[in-house]
């Protein structure tokens, strides 16, 4: 009986390493996908949401402002 508890003994533990050796490997995998994703990325030259939505309100105000200048211009025009 002895020996049938060792025998179950190293099936666990060897069950126990293949487990970690898998979780290891996994968590290797996920980081080199990372890495691959964020440099496919920065290859695109994408750019974040903050940035896109601090241009785009810039814009806004520029066209904000040409259309004022606009305005101006022409009541100071219409004034010749």
């Amino acid at each position: 009986m002895q020996t049938r508890n060792k025998m179950f003994d190293d099936i666990s533990q060897l069950m126990t390493n293949a487990m970690g050796v898998a979780q290891g490997a996994r968590e290797e995998a996920e980081t080199a996908m990372k890495s691959m994703i964020d440099r496919w990325l920065a290859d695109r030259d994408l750019v974040t949401r903050e940035e896109f939505d601090a241009v785009r309100t810039m814009a806004q105000k520029a066209r904000e402002e040409n259309a004022a200048l606009a305005a101006r211009l022409d009541a100071l025009e219409a004034k010749d």
